[in-house]
């Protein structure tokens, strides 16, 4: 604890006091059924404080039936949120620790699919993601969100939230009223930035008196919309210091970016540097006296605690951290940082999930959202076969829960296909998904066997009650390649294993991570590279993780050629037949190598040997990851979490 003494230190926030400076920010999880919060918002809540978070805040309830972006927002308007919430309050309080309760309006950040009405905005500006040109809201519909904001503040402190915190960042009305690109207006709610921050001064003020003098009152603002004609730093901080100064606020929550224009700066991907927002952060600081939350791509304690050393916050905000691990800041405080499970910052679960319209996860930790607890088994002597991410799950998990295990990997270093799939430019992020499950399998007693090939005869005559196969999948050429030379799988190119050069047509059948990368990596070697997909836009499941822009502008600085909705068709020499598929068009690519990155094929012929029928005796078998169906990261932890706690 005296490696972190400042992130261990308790502070008040008004009348609220932290035990430490970690706190579990808002953030959708898609948790909510018909509306309500569940069982699952209360288990998941209850983790994280049980993990050592110094406060913890709820997802957004909206204010306003009207209100309603996505499918799965939680209605704080609704009487019923009361006692869903309530749960969820007394599970958190189990462990001490205070809870806060987030309000918000998403104003023009939406659209009528789910309403069937018009979407609610300071004027008619339609928002770039939704599109939907919105209602200007009079003075009369302010009024009556107002009294909105005040009605469901009332209803939190119901519920028993130690307080509440008004969304005013990345997706929300009151936000758009302070930003001189969504708010046009020239009334008294427009204008200045006096004018400008008037809704949201008149909604703090309510709530404050809704909620009394025992609870807290905060505000999340956005620190910098990073969009043409947006809030800066400066009008922020000059916000932030306005709101202080009348006394409307306990503590000021910073964030960068906005939900739809520039929300690879909300949620950052793994190429984006640790502590990125900590100067905004410390622009709000400077100008008010009540204690700031820092955010930022917080992977590590040490990062935390340097962001309070120097002063750039008082509280360090961390989600995905602590998604990634619920006891991040309980193991920092206890001298365990080493133990701490990494976020990747590869979004895949969590950001890309949830914008699918799917509950949040987590590739690192897949019983994120599903913190129910497991029955305890009966011990057993487990074979785990393959060292990438769904062994390593598997083993850590079945050891974890009693089981004798072993496990063995016929590389010399663990790690699988991850490993190859990090050597890609900006990719060695996903290094700490199987550094972390390695250390983990350690920890829980598992025997770490490498360097061994795995045959029938010797998994039989180790006589396991269980045996486990992530033997992963193995490259399978698409047709068009059959029998043709000069054609090479992404695996090879990226592990190093052959090098092209010259002229290179990477072609994606795939659509994540694997050609991007590749196409950079040899770009950067001189190679003049085209990207050929089938799909509408190349690189398409970027998009889901908040890659595609960056990606596409590193691909334009080396001059990539990029070239959707073509199939290749034939290779015949150093010539590539694409077809346009929508016009049907044939063109030639003269190349000198051909990168591709399909689909696999699992490598499951120790499966095929090792099945038995009922009443044939032996071990039970299963298999994971790839070698059970070729698919990415998420799912091979998944499985692996899935199989090792049903063992």
């Amino acid at each position: 604890m005296a490696r972190y003494r400042r992130l261990a230190a308790p502070l008040r926030l008004g009348p609220l006091t932290v035990p430490n400076r970690v706190v579990f920010p808002a953030h959708l999880t898609n948790f909510a059924v018909d509306g309500l919060p569940t069982a699952r918002h209360a288990a998941y809540a209850a983790a994280r404080a049980a993990g050592g978070a110094g406060l913890v805040v709820v997802e957004e309830s909206t204010v306003d039936p009207a209100d309603r972006p996505y499918e799965k927002l939680v209605r704080g308007w609704d009487p019923a949120v009361v006692p869903a919430w309530r749960a969820v309050t007394e599970a958190v309080h189990a462990h001490g620790v205070p809870v806060v309760a987030q309000l918000n309006h998403n104003g023009g950040q939406s659209d009528g699919l789910h309403t069937r009405a018009p979407v609610l905005a300071p004027s008619p500006v339609p928002d770039p993601l939704f599109g939907e040109v919105p209602r200007e809201a009079t003075p009369a519909d302010l009024r009556r969100l107002v009294a909105a904001f005040a009605a469901v503040a009332g209803r939190c402190a119901a519920a028993g939230f130690d307080g509440v915190e008004v969304q005013a960042s990345q997706s929300a009305l009151a936000r758009q009223f302070l930003s001189r690109a969504t708010n046009r207006r020239t009334d008294r709610y427009g204008g200045s930035l006096e004018n400008r921050a008037r809704f949201l001064a008149e909604v703090l003020a309510a709530v404050r008196e809704a909620v009394g003098p025992d609870r807290a009152v905060g505000v999340r603002l956005g620190d910098e919309e990073g969009a043409g004609g947006g809030t800066t730093a400066a009008e922020a901080a000059a916000t932030a210091r306005l709101l202080a100064g009348r006394g409307l606020v306990d503590w000021v929550s910073t964030t960068v970016g906005v939900a739809t224009a520039t929300l690879d700066r909300v949620v950052p991907p793994m190429t984006t540097p640790t502590g990125y927002a900590r100067p905004f952060a410390a622009a709000v600081r400077a100008a008010v006296g009540v204690p700031v939350i820092g955010v930022g791509r917080f992977l590590t304690p040490g990062q935390a605690e340097a962001a309070l050393a120097a002063g750039d916050c008082d509280l360090v905000g961390a989600v995905r951290a602590q998604v990634a691990d619920p006891a991040w800041a309980a193991k920092a405080l206890a001298g365990r940082a080493g133990e701490i499970r990494r976020c990747l910052g590869c979004n895949q679960e969590c950001v890309g999930a949830v914008g699918l319209g799917r509950a949040l996860g987590c590739v690192t930790n897949p019983r994120a959202g599903r913190e129910a607890p497991l029955p305890v088994p009966a011990r057993r002597r487990v074979l785990v076969v393959g060292g990438g991410p769904a062994g390593l799950r598997t083993a850590a998990t079945a050891a974890q829960r009693g089981h004798e295990v072993t496990l063995l990997e016929q590389g010399r270093v663990l790690g699988g296909a991850v490993r190859t799939a990090a050597a890609g430019p900006g990719r060695g992020g996903l290094l700490p998904l199987v550094e972390d499950l390695a250390r983990e399998c350690a920890r829980a007693g598992v025997a770490l066997r490498t360097g061994v090939r795995a045959t029938a005869a010797g998994v039989l005559g180790a006589a396991p009650d269980a045996v486990v196969l992530a033997t992963g999948a193995r490259a399978a050429p698409p047709a068009w390649a059959a029998g043709a030379e000069g054609v090479l799988d992404v695996r090879d190119v990226l592990g190093g294993r052959v090098r092209p050069a010259g002229r290179v047509l990477v072609v994606d059948e795939l659509g994540g991570a694997a050609a991007p990368s590749v196409a950079e990596l040899l770009a950067a070697r001189g190679c003049r590279v085209e990207l050929v997909t089938a799909a509408l836009v190349v690189g398409q499941d970027l998009g889901p993780l908040l890659e595609l822009p960056r990606w596409r502008r590193r691909a334009a600085e080396l001059g990539i050629r990029l070239t959707p909705e073509v199939v290749v068709t034939a290779v015949d020499g150093g010539t590539v037949a694409l077809l346009h598929h929508p016009t049907g068009a044939v063109q030639a690519r003269a190349v000198d190598a051909v990168v591709v990155a399909a689909p696999g094929v699992a490598d499951d012929a120790l499966w095929h040997e090792l099945r038995r029928g009922p009443g044939d005796g032996g071990p039970e078998v299963h298999r994971v990851g790839d070698c059970l169906a070729p698919r990415r990261a998420s799912a091979a932890t998944r499985d692996g979490e899935r199989v090792g706690a049903a063992l």
